[in-house]
């Protein structure tokens, strides 16, 4: 995909990270929550730590072992070598990874696969993050499933437990 996308120029820099080639151009996600990553904003008046997982940005600039990236909310980063395995290319994501962002436009491929993946929760999460134009591709009958199956799962995170002892704590901590 990165060959048609972005292709390859003696007018762009790139840096390869394993089996990845990495391109000034590049669309790419940061795919875990680094709170030590320092930024600057791009008119320099702000900077602070934190760059999370799902952040989106363009690859700005490639020198040396360096790869500059300007995120959506115009933070600028730099990553070095060490780090680069926190960014992924970003052309098209999962519904699941596109969670909390909007696009201009989205194209939903709905195809065959498990029944129970297929739920009204996912199909609203992901015609949701449409701002202009949802296209989706795909056979009717499994949209109209997916419209029908309102079932979802019951996760057993441990969530009320872990609460419940953090405010026992804190009780005795502030009695």
């Amino acid at each position: 995909m990165q060959k048609v996308l972005n292709p390859k120029s003696s007018l762009k820099n790139e840096k390869e990270f394993g089996e990845t080639i990495f391109r000034e151009g590049d669309k790419v996600m940061q795919i875990r929550n680094n709170y030590d990553l320092y930024w600057e904003s791009i008119n320099g008046q702000a900077y602070g730590s934190g760059v999370f997982n799902g952040d989106l940005g363009i690859i700005n600039k490639i020198h040396n072992n360096t790869i500059e990236v300007i995120f959506d909310d115009e933070k600028v980063v730099k990553y070095e070598s060490n780090i680069l395995e926190e960014l992924e290319h970003a052309y098209a994501i999962t519904i699941h990874k596109s969670q909390g962002s909007e696009f201009p436009v989205v194209v939903m491929p709905i195809t065959n696969g498990p029944p129970m993946l297929y739920t009204r929760n996912l199909l609203y999460t992901g015609v949701t993050r449409a701002k202009r134009l949802l296209i989706i591709i795909g056979k009717e009958t499994i949209v109209n499933y997916m419209i029908k199956n309102n079932d979802t799962k019951k996760r057993n995170t441990g969530l009320k437990q872990k609460m419940s002892k953090y405010l026992e704590m804190w009780r005795g901590v502030n009695e």
